[in-house]
């Protein structure tokens, strides 16, 4: 038995479908909107709407834009030989944070994943082949996550990459900053060795 009036009780359950958000926590979210006045509300439910309406992929990297092809591909001061690969939309960001990179990008919206049923059909290996069969593209760099998915992910797209002539080189992996080898699993150390370099 439910203590809301269903409007509510259907906001909540809307909130508690995002993912992080459990059931609590969209409660909270609820109540914050019904103590929005009318107008910022309607603001808030029209941002949702037209992002949903005009937000879609980009025609070159599959990156989001509200246009046919996002700012960076657009950018004439982008290196358009070297191709940057990453899993999701949020990792574009998290690379153009650091200001170090400047390429384009090629964005899979997700992983290799047998065990969640998502194989290569399912993300934009394909659109990522037809764009280096273009030409043009000298190395595409491989910023998948360090883990299971994202490693088998970086293998498969590798092979496919490599009888097509073009460099494919994989994020380096090591100690992070500010943190003592102690605390360092096997594997980071692994890698922080095979991928030394010289000073």
């Amino acid at each position: 038995m439910s203590f809301f009036p269903a409007p509510l009780d259907n906001l909540i359950d809307c909130f508690a479908r995002l993912p992080g958000v459990g059931r609590k926590s969209a409660q909270r979210l609820a109540f914050y909107v019904l103590r929005l006045p009318k107008e910022e509300a309607e603001a808030f439910a029209n941002a949702i709407l037209e992002a949903k309406n005009s937000v879609r992929y980009c025609n070159i990297c599959q990156n989001l834009t509200d246009g046919e092809i996002c700012q960076i591909c657009a950018s004439p001061k982008r290196d358009g030989a070297t191709v940057c690969v990453v899993a999701d939309p949020k990792d574009v960001a998290a690379i153009e944070r650091s200001r170090e990179y400047n390429g384009h990008y090629h964005v899979l919206h997700g992983v290799i994943s047998p065990m969640n049923h998502i194989g290569p059909d399912d993300i934009k290996i394909k659109e990522l082949l037809s764009r280096v069969n273009k030409g043009g593209i000298s190395e595409i760099i491989m910023a998948t996550n360090p883990d299971t998915e994202g490693e088998a992910t970086a293998m498969y797209v590798s092979r496919l990459l490599k009888p097509l002539g073009v460099k494919v080189t994989r994020l380096a992996y090591g100690i992070p900053v500010g943190s003592n080898l102690e605390y360092a699993d096997d594997a980071t150390l692994f890698r922080a060795l095979e991928g030394r370099r010289e000073m």
